[in-house]
């Protein structure tokens, strides 16, 4: 069929690098402008809210497919997070000692369960390491995925105790306003 060894070499050549390229690892990387990063709590006062404006990431697939996860990090930088209110915000930074711990973080341990819902949705059951003050915990987390052409997106939330990472809930006016221990973070989370 081939007459000519060199041009028969060439199309293996293609056929193996295309191959190769197809069963590599597919990364995508988190859009910092369409991701959304809230943690809602509560105080003697009234409820609040505080939202991250700097957050990095990467996930890496080995199957897009079947939504195969070979590695997710995320890094939310502690001082972007913010209430509207400076007072609020400062507090927040002197309970989550950000002179010191300049970003808090999500690391992929292990995908506990996945499932195909059509479409490219996938239910994803995980566990990871959450790193907040220094204090790293092992967490279950558990999230929605959706998978198209271009765009990866990840929506969940997580409830936590701020205690559990060791952070004093803070307190306002002299300690007459109190923040409540629990925290609940929501997330919407776009990798390209």
């Amino acid at each position: 069929m081939y007459k000519n060894p060199k041009l028969k070499l060439l199309r293996l050549l293609v056929l193996f690098f295309f191959t190769v390229s197809l069963s590599q690892a597919q990364q995508y990387d988190l859009n910092n402008k369409e991701s959304v990063l809230t943690v809602l709590g509560t105080s003697s006062l009234h409820d609040w809210h505080i939202t991250s404006e700097n957050q990095s990431g990467k996930i890496v697939f080995t199957n897009l497919n079947t939504c195969e996860i070979e590695s997710l990090n995320i890094s939310i930088i502690a001082e972007s997070l913010k209430s509207g209110k400076s007072s609020m915000d400062k507090n927040t930074y002197k309970a989550l000692k950000t002179n010191k711990y300049k970003a808090n973080t999500f690391q992929l341990v292990k995908i506990k369960e996945v499932k195909y819902n059509g479409n490219g949705k996938f239910s994803v059951k995980s566990l990871g390491d959450l790193t907040i003050t220094g204090v790293k915990k092992q967490i279950s987390l558990d999230f929605n995925m959706n998978i198209t052409s271009d765009k990866i997106s990840l929506v969940g939330e997580k409830k936590i105790k701020m205690t559990d990472f060791n952070i004093d809930p803070p307190k306002a006016l002299f300690g007459t306003i109190t923040t409540g221990d629990d925290l609940t973070i929501e997330f919407s989370t776009i990798f390209r």
